[in-house]
């Protein structure tokens, strides 16, 4: 007789990418095979409270049926046409996304680094042509410790060396200010600055929040030195600190807002750099584009995000169960915690040092069930999908603090 096939296991799998997969990833040890929710279950059966979110590209959660249902009807009618040709679904799309933001011209991308890659061309050719910067001088200003991607233009002007090292020449034309400093951002600041480039949270560094007032400051010095502000909310937007853009917990507006992660809803990549007509009217036929930008699986995912976060349900979920993850926190500090940031259901942690790295404490973690993952050194992230439940939320507190208790 032939013998049963055996089941591959999460230790075979890993094995067996090894050889074939490079190695640009140090994923933790778990091989997910289901999802539902804020859950996810490995190939063996065990199932994980998923506290990251995809990087926050899971805002509502593994295959929320509203969005899964958009998808499998668009994939019964039409998936690409290129650009080459209009589609049904675009505009709709590209209207009420618009509307979401306040502003009033979408550009669609597909990844996140593409639609920072679309903001910086798009905020030089406005210098050019509308502010008046001689040729090939526009200067964009940046924060130090800033994720904005990891193409070589992005990796130009990062400050983490990792992301760095070995991929030089670096292209020019960069400024790079510390974050939350607004009087160095002043001092450099000129006639050739095409734009400053913010993340109005910093996510990659560990969630470092701004204090109350610098968003706001810093819209206010761009438009005083006539240069555009650009906010980069590819993780913080889209509901995940309560608001639908970070931005706007201090009632700013930036001239261009670059969007991905959640607005593919899980499901496709989607981006779009969202701006002030005046500066998106400066691409013309041929200088910028996307085989599959716009496409109409894509646009129509899209919208479908859009009308979830059409109803304020997300963005409200956000507020209220941030406060429970808040004061969660706040509980253990002192307690293998020594500090931590959070906005919304979104927060960075910083473990004790004694008590490991933040990747023993992810792996640890991960044995009681609870993924998340490290930033740098000893601190951890926390984004849970906006769907998960206090019960669930408080669940992953009580691990961590059983980890941590442990540790010590």
């Amino acid at each position: 007789m032939t013998a049963p096939a055996r089941t591959r296991t999460s230790g075979d799998l890993i094995r067996a990418e090894e050889p074939v997969l490079a190695h640009n990833y140090h994923p933790l040890p778990v091989v997910v095979a289901h999802a539902e929710g804020a859950w996810v279950e490995d190939v063996e059966g065990r199932r994980y409270l998923d506290m990251l979110a995809g990087y926050s590209a899971l805002n509502f959660g593994h295959r929320h049926p509203l969005l899964i249902e958009a998808a499998h009807r668009q994939l019964d009618r039409l998936t690409l046409t290129s650009r080459a040709f209009h589609n049904d679904r675009l505009a709709e799309f590209a209207e009420r996304l618009a509307e979401l933001t306040g502003l009033d011209m979408v550009l669609p991308m597909n990844t996140g680094a593409e639609a920072v890659e679309s903001g910086i061309k798009v905020a030089r050719k406005w210098a050019y042509e509308v502010k008046g910067v001689p040729a090939d001088r526009a200067t964009i200003v940046v924060a130090a410790e800033n994720f904005h991607g990891r193409t070589t233009t992005i990796v130009s002007f990062s400050t983490d060396e990792t992301a760095r090292t070995g991929f030089g020449p670096f292209t020019p034309g960069f400024r790079i200010v510390p974050y939350n400093d607004l009087a160095a951002l002043e001092a450099a600041v000129d006639g050739t600055t095409a734009a400053v480039l913010i993340e109005p949270i910093q996510g990659e560094a560990g969630v470092v929040v701004p204090d109350d007032g610098y968003l706001a400051g810093v819209r206010e010095l761009t438009r005083r030195n006539n240069c555009l502000f650009i906010a980069d909310e590819i993780q913080s937007g889209l509901g995940r600190t309560g608001r639908t853009l970070a931005v706007q917990h201090e009632d700013v507006v930036p001239d261009v807002v670059l969007l991905g992660k959640a607005l593919g809803g899980g499901i496709v990549p989607v981006s779009a750099v969202v701006a002030r007509r005046e500066v998106l009217s400066v691409l013309r036929p041929g200088e910028h584009g996307s085989t599959f930008g716009g496409n109409p699986l894509a646009a129509a995912v899209g919208t479908a995000v859009v009308e979830l976060l059409e109803t304020g349900e997300f963005q409200r979920r956000a507020t209220e169960l941030g406060g429970v993850l808040r004061d969660g926190l706040t509980g253990l500090v002192g307690h293998g915690v020594v500090g931590f940031r959070s906005r919304g259901l979104w927060a960075g942690v910083d473990v004790d040092p004694a008590l490991g790295t933040g990747r023993e404490v992810s792996e640890r973690l991960m044995r009681e069930g609870v993924l998340v993952k490290d930033t740098h050194g000893s601190t951890i992230r926390l984004a849970p999908p906006l769907t998960v439940t206090e019960e669930e939320l408080r669940s992953a507190l009580g691990s961590l603090q059983k980890v941590l208790t442990r540790g010590a």
